[in-house]
């Protein structure tokens, strides 16, 4: 995810299906947990009732003898039994990023994907954390992914893993010894270093995140490019990735001369209005030339202005694109998979996809980045923007529509991992830098609208 510096302008929030043709500007309604409270610790303000306790700090030493790195992006969170989760948590770090690495001061682990010219393993990659909900305590934590570059997101899969995307592109000689812009798999169990097996099939580009549909196994992929697409994977084998698959990029199905969902040109796509979908075949996925988007988008797959987060909820796929909008302040895409996704009856009854968010006012929605789908049905949203007017927020979006503000972070980085507990009874965020991780409890059922 890229850094931003400058103040961008308004917001208007569409709501659910229906609701989601309010009046463009309509000032969304106040709803939510009741207004923020100013935090004493000066770090994160929340609703009365809830608190938040760090879990995790940059250079905190870890249980496999190396420290915590930084640059905490997208994270997972999964059950091990009945008390404990674990965290998977990525660190979106470069070459140049050593000092900030697990091994500052040395070469890394053996097992590393890839090395920089002087042997030290890349920096990027990701650590776990095992979390008891009962005591609220760390029991351990590692590395569990090492050599890899700008983890950035990613997404859970139903079957216990933690799909880590590399947002880069950086080919073999430029300084590493191999090719990056993969995606890699990292078991939540594992308790150790895992070894560093990139999925192939699911293309190369500058990934973002994933997100896996648990009633078919397919795999949604953003892009973070000003002119990135939306991917699906149709696994050879549902659930075992490393087999093989076809990679597809999502197109409009009626309008395919349009093609392009950002709105920067006027009002292209109407906010709320469900659009068909078709599902374009793609090959060369390895893409040498860092083209495979340009070469979607002339085969007739739209554009989409910084795919982020996706996550599946409320049995639809929603994902932020960080500058889409008229405003460029940010978008939420809604996308409803057909009953026949991935099998031949979805060309008789295709997928809808629709702006469900496009903001105009950066005081109450700007650069929506990572997100999840809260118990509740709300989504909640990482704010990334760095500006010295506003602060980065968790939005939370609800059924009618309304975004509210759950969270003011008070540190001048960005918010980034929100994930639940299994049991909805902890949301986890990470702030980015200098890394911390952090759990949040509270009366959540207090929530009402």
């Amino acid at each position: 995810m890229l850094h931003r510096r400058s103040l961008l302008s308004a917001l208007t929030a569409m709501a659910f299906s229906a609701l989601a043709n309010r009046a463009a500007g309509a000032k969304p309604t106040v709803e939510g947990y009741g207004a923020l409270v100013p935090d004493e610790r000066d770090l994160l303000d929340l609703p009365r009732g809830f608190s938040y306790q760090i879990l995790s700090s940059f250079g905190d030493p870890m249980d496999d003898g190396l420290v915590v790195p930084d640059r905490a992006d997208g994270m997972g969170c999964f059950r091990v039994d009945r008390r404990r989760v674990a965290l998977v948590r990525n660190h979106e770090l470069q070459p140049r990023h050593h000092a900030l690495s697990a091994h500052p001061g040395g070469s890394g682990p053996a097992l590393a994907y890839d090395r920089a010219a002087d042997r030290a393993a890349l920096p990027g990659g990701t650590t776990t954390i095992l979390y008891d909900l009962v005591t609220g305590r760390v029991e351990r934590q590692h590395l569990s992914l090492a050599g890899t570059i700008r983890n950035c997101a990613g997404g859970i899969t139903p079957w216990g893993s933690w799909l880590t995307c590399e947002e880069d592109v950086t080919r073999a000689g430029n300084g590493v010894g191999r090719d990056h812009g993969w995606v890699f798999e990292v078991p939540a169990q594992a308790r150790g270093l895992v070894s560093p097996e990139p999925l192939r099939a699911m293309g190369r580009f500058n990934h973002e995140a994933a997100a896996v549909d648990p009633a078919t196994g397919i795999v949604y992929l953003t892009e973070d490019r000003d002119d990135g697409l939306f991917y699906r994977f149709l696994p050879d084998a549902p659930g075992q990735l490393a087999k093989g698959g076809k990679l597809q990029a999502l197109g409009f199905r009626d309008s395919p001369e349009s093609g392009d969902s950002r709105n920067w040109r006027g009002a292209d796509v109407t906010p709320g209005a469900w659009k068909a979908v078709h599902w374009i075949d793609l090959d060369g996925t390895d893409a040498p030339d860092d083209d495979l988007r340009q070469r979607g988008h002339r085969a007739g797959a739209t554009l989409f202005a910084r795919g982020e987060g996706v996550h599946f909820g409320n049995g639809s796929l929603y994902f932020c694109c960080t500058s889409g909008g008229k405003a460029k302040l940010g978008q939420v895409m809604r996308y409803s998979p057909s009953r026949f996704e991935g099998r031949p009856g979805e060309r008789g009854a295709p997928g809808m996809v629709q702006i469900f968010v496009e903001s105009t006012d950066p005081m109450l929605f700007n650069f929506g980045d990572n997100l999840t789908v809260a118990p509740t049905g709300h989504l909640i949203i990482c704010e990334d923007q760095y500006t010295d007017i506003v602060d980065n927020h968790l939005r939370g979006v609800a059924p009618s529509g309304a975004i509210y503000a759950f969270a003011r972070l008070r540190a001048q980085t960005e918010l980034a991992g929100a994930c639940f507990s299994p049991d909805g009874s902890t949301l986890f965020v990470n702030l980015y830098s200098p890394a911390k991780t952090v759990a949040i409890t509270g009366p959540w059922a207090r929530l009402g609208s």
